[in-house]
């Protein structure tokens, strides 16, 4: 995927002279060893990564450990110490007031923990506000604000004030005001830590089914592991300044790589992180016909297969005889017996819902091909499996 957003290199002190802390951290000193030596507080130390267009990027971590900070410098509320921030290309660092301006009203949007409504603002002179300061005339930014707010649900709040709202549906205002400068880059600092459980959870469903219509670029801070999985498409997990840890979510709690990290990991329900695809077995074509195709599991152990059309789609399973036997060339396999199809994007806990002993599993893509086999031991290792902390 191309990058939207790219980190390289970057380091926040704060403080008025920051080189001789960045000369120490450039060093190899760490976070700890600044504040001791200087007095000078590391938010940032040498951070890099890349925000695929169309992702939700997840940077997660504990309190104090850089998230926040990183967040703010991206949008320069606190001013990098060194390091590039590109925005397509253009490094968001290098601009004037006049150009930092112009982005945080067309390109870059925020999405607060604590809403930041305006109180004596109805709704939708509230998601109209980007609007506004980027001069849109009024007509114009009433119709976006009233579409955002159908978009998140509340079409029929736009003339009441932030107070008479719940808090899920104040921070759904917040989202609809992001939204509606249709920004390049949408930032969501902790945006829902503040809401009780159950909003969260709505939010967050929420979050998913808009990204599914809108496929924006959304950088989310969040300091719950499990926010970052649900939400993720990959995750940066901070400490100290640093990144430890950046990988898909599926990777991190295989390998998490270090016991900060594997912390996190422990309390995970991999059945319902890990999918269809990260568990099955290759196909290797044991058989190819005019229009007829056997395959079974590539690594050559006995077991059943499938028969398939031209096109690669099943016609029927067939048993592990009928499978060697056609590895050695015997007569015209025929399919026989029951057998059940799952998207490769199906979680293992919906896999494990649909699985009937004796009965292979056929893993599909989108157009309905076979992309692979399923075992019940395999579906069981996954979701037993501990990560290496190495």
């Amino acid at each position: 995927m191309t990058a939207r957003l790219r980190i390289e290199n970057l380091s926040k002190v704060f403080a008025e002279n920051p080189r001789p802390a960045l000369e120490m951290l450039r060093a190899g000193a760490g976070k700890a060893a600044v504040l001791e030596a200087l007095g000078q507080v590391v938010g940032l130390d040498d951070v890099s990564f890349d925000v695929p267009s169309g992702a939700i990027y997840m940077v997660m971590g504990l309190s104090g450990s850089g998230k926040s900070t990183l967040a703010r410098c991206i949008n320069r509320l606190n001013e990098p110490s060194a390091g590039r921030i590109l925005l397509d290309g253009q490094d968001l660092c290098a601009l004037d007031e006049a150009g930092l301006r112009a982005i945080r009203r067309s390109r870059v949007s925020m999405v607060f923990q604590h809403f930041a409504l305006l109180p004596n603002r109805r709704v939708i002179d509230n998601v109209e506000f980007g609007l506004k300061l980027r001069g849109v005339p009024p007509p114009q930014r009433r119709r976006r604000a009233e579409e955002m707010l159908h978009i998140v649900g509340l079409a029929r709040w736009g003339h009441h004030r932030p107070h008479e709202l719940s808090g899920g549906m104040r921070q759904r205002v917040g989202l609809a005001r992001a939204l509606a400068t249709d920004a390049d880059v949408l930032i969501m600092d902790e945006a829902f830590s503040a809401l009780d459980p159950l909003i969260r959870t709505e939010m967050q469903d929420e979050l998913l089914r808009l990204q599914r219509t809108l496929n924006k670029t959304i950088l989310f801070i969040t300091h719950d592991f499990q926010e970052a999985l649900k939400l993720g498409t990959r995750i940066a997990v901070m400490a100290e300044g640093r990144v430890v840890r950046e990988g898909t979510p599926q990777s991190i709690v295989l390998e998490p790589g270090s016991d900060y990290v594997a912390a996190f990991t422990r309390e995970v329900d991999r059945a319902r992180l890990f999918d269809a695809r990260s568990v099955m077995a290759a196909l290797a074509t044991i058989l190819r016909g005019q229009d007829r195709i056997v395959v079974g599991d590539a690594s050559g152990e006995p077991g059943p297969g499938f028969l398939l059309d031209g096109e690669a789609r099943v016609l029927g399973a067939l048993s592990a005889a009928e499978v060697e036997r056609a590895r050695a060339g015997g007569p015209k396999p025929e399919p026989d017996g029951a057998f059940t199809c799952v998207p490769a994007g199906a979680k293992l806990v919906e896999v494990a819902g649909r699985y009937r002993p004796g009965e292979p599993i056929g893993v599909v893509d989108e157009a309905g091909r076979l992309v692979g086999l399923l075992g019940a031991r395999e579906i069981l290792a996954r979701i037993a499996a501990g990560g290496s902390h190495d």
